[in-house]
């Protein structure tokens, strides 16, 4: 009989970013890609439509995390709108119960496109969330 191999929590997870220390994320979205399908009819098939594979492209990286006194993601955004944009590879690593690395998934070519400070309202007792958007040339499953 097989052993039962039961799914990864989606919660278990760590960023690493080249040179940036920054842990305790609340959120990672954006993972994946998509293939873009070209629609060819050939003249002398009229009834069938070929599919040929277009460009990749991979969409935006967001990330949420609550606000401390931490400025290296916000640096690296910082850099960029002075026109010093910062290519950087990274990682994100899902976990098992224990904290050891299961699955890894690798952007390269990021740069951050988009930074969101946190909202405030005296009324509440929310976390301050800051939100990075990080734009990359390709990712892959390691």
């Amino acid at each position: 009989m097989a052993a039962r191999v039961d799914p990864l929590k989606g919660f278990r997870f760590r960023l690493e970013i080249d040179g940036i220390q920054q842990s305790g994320f609340q959120e990672c979205t954006g993972l994946g890609s998509h293939i873009e399908v070209s629609e060819y009819r050939e003249g002398g098939d009229p009834a069938t439509v070929r599919k040929l594979q277009g460009k990749v492209s991979y969409p935006d990286i967001v990330l949420k995390w609550g606000s401390t006194t931490s400025t290296e993601l916000f640096d690296w955004y910082s850099a960029g709108v002075k026109g010093q944009i910062q290519r950087k590879n990274g990682s994100i690593l899902l976990c098992d119960d224990t904290g050891t690395e299961q699955v890894r998934w690798n952007f390269y070519q990021a740069w951050p496109s988009k930074w969101d400070g946190p909202s405030f309202n005296a009324k509440g007792n929310d976390i301050a969330i800051e939100t990075l958007t990080i734009s990359c040339e390709s990712v892959d499953k390691g």
